[in-house]
């Protein structure tokens, strides 16, 4: 086995990027207040080619240093916007045509591993503050909401590590 180098990974350009198409996914971040963990969401969205970053309410926004460490330049590479309620972002993506998923322990709560996205289908998963999770009016507010199975004392994962596996498991299912 051997490593490969950057020239063999055969990496698009930022322009490139813009101009292909991507999943037809969005991230909502609902009041992420920590900067790293917005520029780690920025570089996961890149990875998994999602259509668009929407930051509401307190989360940061570009250009900011914390936000970039982490980031990688994804920022240039994804598509974001800033909106000051997380419910009119909602209400907007609802009319598109998206389906809006809450990624939250709740009652009735779908487990990410039984939830099957259809391929013709838009989603809009919202993702909640670090010590709060996604507002109550936001969960109410969602088609449905998705938990990520978990089997240990915290049942608790940072934001940037649920976004990783939630978007890594839909862009699967809806690809292979």
């Amino acid at each position: 086995m051997r490593k490969l180098s950057n020239e063999e990974l055969y990496r698009k350009s930022v322009e490139e990027l813009k101009t292909i198409s991507k999943n037809p996914i969005v991230v909502v971040l609902d009041n992420v207040r920590s900067l790293n963990n917005i520029g780690s969401v920025f570089r996961t969205s890149d990875a998994f080619l999602i259509e668009k970053i929407y930051l509401c309410g307190i989360t940061g926004t570009p250009p900011h240093n914390d936000i970039n460490k982490t980031a990688l330049g994804a920022t240039d590479s994804v598509a974001w916007e800033y909106s000051a309620k997380t419910l009119d972002t909602m209400q907007k993506l609802k009319s598109e045509g998206y389906i809006l998923i809450a990624i939250e322990q709740a009652d009735n709560a779908t487990m990410l591993n039984e939830f099957h996205p259809k391929k013709d289908q838009k989603y809009a998963v919202i993702f909640g503050n670090e010590a709060y999770g996604v507002d109550q009016e936001v969960v109410s507010a969602s088609d449905l909401c998705i938990e990520i199975p978990q089997f240990g004392f915290k049942h608790s994962l940072n934001i940037s590590v649920s976004v990783g596996v939630v978007l890594w498991d839909l862009v699967g299912k809806i690809n292979f």
